[in-house]
């Protein structure tokens, strides 16, 4: 499909009304790329090394932090480098790596929250099967799943909008490749390719917020049947912090993907929440008010430093 082209890059023209603060940018999203790495890896470390993490929403929230740290991966390195006056171009099979990489990493994480909601409606409204449910097995196979299935997804849309012929303009108006500012460059009628891809990406969206919102809506009926209160703020603290990120991650969907008409500098502040913002907080939503977690952090970071001082 490379041959119909006679484009061999594009130009990134970063986030709109934003010139002259290139420094200030640079140094926010490098503190919040760097607090991403350190917050996911150090997630990841606690579930490793802790026997007592390793249970189905332990596996799955290693699965998400795997995925928080290659998400930002995309598009934040091309983004700093531009910011410090390198080059803003990207190669033509740069540009479709980084739309290809994006949705496969955000159809996944789609999935994984779906999943993820799943395995806390078994746990609270199936308590005693919950292990049978949510067996190794099918822990393992539904992760496949989900990074299997996002790959189609992402292979079909990438197919779908660099199989047009781009022919100029070239510029990119946002800060990485993403279809709906590299779909208007494609001189070739567009109309079957959009609405095929923003039907496929809202319909993926759209159907696993109402698996969701199914699950959420049958755990609520469940944690009210629970006679004493604590109970209920147990059962209601093991769903919390997988809420807010779910809430987190369609916020931005929804505005990107959903909305009737365009804003490029709405869109632009949409995706750096999305892809810089929402991966650097997942470690503080899941740790802060989990004792598990902090307990097993404390515990493997004091023996490595014990390892490194003997």
């Amino acid at each position: 499909m490379w041959n119909h082209t006679a484009i061999t890059e594009f130009l990134l023209m970063g986030i709109p009304h934003t010139a002259g603060l290139e420094n200030v940018f640079f140094v926010l999203f490098l503190a919040f790329y760097l607090l991403t790495l350190l917050g996911n890896l150090l997630i990841l470390l606690a579930i490793l090394t802790s026997a007592n993490l390793h249970t189905p929403m332990y596996f799955f929230l290693g699965n998400l932090s795997v995925l928080d740290i290659f998400f930002p991966s995309v598009s934040s390195p091309k983004m700093m480098l531009y910011l410090m006056g390198q080059s803003r171009t990207i190669s033509y099979q740069g540009c479709a790596s980084q739309l290809f990489f994006y949705h496969f990493l955000g159809c996944t994480e789609c999935f994984l929250y779906t999943v993820m909601a799943y395995d806390r409606f078994a746990a609270i409204c199936h308590p005693l099967q919950y292990t049978v449910i949510m067996s190794h097995t099918v822990c393992v196979v539904m992760a496949l799943g989900t990074w299997l299935g996002s790959c189609l997804h992402a292979s079909v849309l990438t197919f779908l909008i660099f199989r047009l012929p781009y022919c100029g303009p070239s510029e990119v108006h946002n800060f990485f490749c993403d279809i709906p500012v590299v779909l208007p460059l494609a001189c070739a009628d567009i109309t079957l390719a959009q609405v095929v891809s923003f039907t496929n990406v809202g319909m993926v969206a759209l159907l696993c917020f109402l698996l969701i919102l199914t699950s959420y809506t049958r755990i609520t009926l469940s944690i009210l049947k629970i006679s004493s209160l604590e109970g209920r703020c147990r059962a209601f603290s093991t769903c919390s912090a997988h809420l807010t990120s779910v809430l987190l991650f369609y916020g931005p969907v929804v505005l990107i993907y959903l909305r009737p008409a365009s804003s490029p500098w709405l869109d632009s502040v949409a995706q750096v929440f999305n892809n810089i913002v929402t991966p650097s907080l997942n470690p503080l939503i899941y740790s802060l008010r989990n004792k598990e977690v902090k307990l097993a952090l404390r515990k493997a970071l004091s023996q490595g430093v014990h390892s490194c001082g003997g």
